[in-house]
């Protein structure tokens, strides 16, 4: 995974801020209003593997990190944003294909393979199991020759945005206030700028920003009959 160097000491290009994000995330709506509010700081992004959220804060790799719970905490602020529905993938021709939605009932004596695996799609594909994901990723890799269904009794996915209580990065703190829908003139990210000097300069004057926080998760309102199974 490479990185986006921070400036030097001393150089005249401002200071970017490096956001992770875990597969799912999707970073458009808080990208787009950090570019209007601070056009002269750039964003680096960079997409990091679940098993690799925690270490890539640990080492500095990143300034924060889009996260899926559960996460180690210790030595971080962590903010839950919003929950998901795990759904789970099967080949089309799969019994549980015909079905609106389903329960872990249905899945047992099922083989379930690691979600984590680099392959586990195509191993679904050659019928070598099913996989368990979050909405968001088993959307992102959808396939013509695989679907998903909802577990609607399974416990949810939470996805939080995480950062060290030690970062001293003078732009965390805006981006946060982004993250949680707070106005271009919110006095507490202007408190931080003032309190911090770091010279980062005060956004534009605008009119309201839409609401940039956690989006509901996604449900299913079919309801299928479980009879004859």
């Amino acid at each position: 995974m490479t990185v986006p160097e921070p400036p030097a000491a001393g150089s005249s290009r401002a200071p970017s801020l490096r956001v992770g994000y875990v597969p799912g995330v999707t970073l458009t709506k808080w990208r787009k209003v950090w570019s209007q509010r601070f056009p002269k700081q750039p964003l680096a992004v960079v997409e990091v593997a679940r098993p690799s959220q925690r270490q890539v804060l640990d080492a500095g790799e990143v300034d924060l990190c889009f996260v899926r719970l559960p996460i180690l905490s210790d030595g971080l602020h962590v903010i839950r944003l919003y929950d998901e529905v795990p759904v789970v993938v099967v080949p089309k021709d799969h019994p549980v294909a015909a079905f609106d939605d389903i329960t872990c009932a249905d899945l047992a004596g099922e083989t379930m393979l690691d979600p984590e695996s680099a392959d586990a799609l195509d191993r679904v594909a050659w019928g070598a199991g099913l996989v368990r994901l979050p909405h968001s990723v088993a959307r992102a890799g959808s396939r013509r020759d695989l679907v998903y269904r909802p577990i609607t009794d399974a416990a949810p996915t939470t996805i939080a945005v995480a950062w060290g209580v030690d970062d001293p990065h003078p732009l965390i703190e805006e981006f946060i206030g982004i993250v949680r829908g707070r106005t271009v003139n919110s006095s507490r990210t202007a408190q931080a700028r003032a309190a911090q000097g770091t010279g980062v300069p005060a956004p534009p004057a605008a009119g309201p920003t839409r609401r940039a926080g956690s989006r509901p998760a996604p449900s299913s309102r079919s309801r299928r009959t479980r009879g004859g199974r």
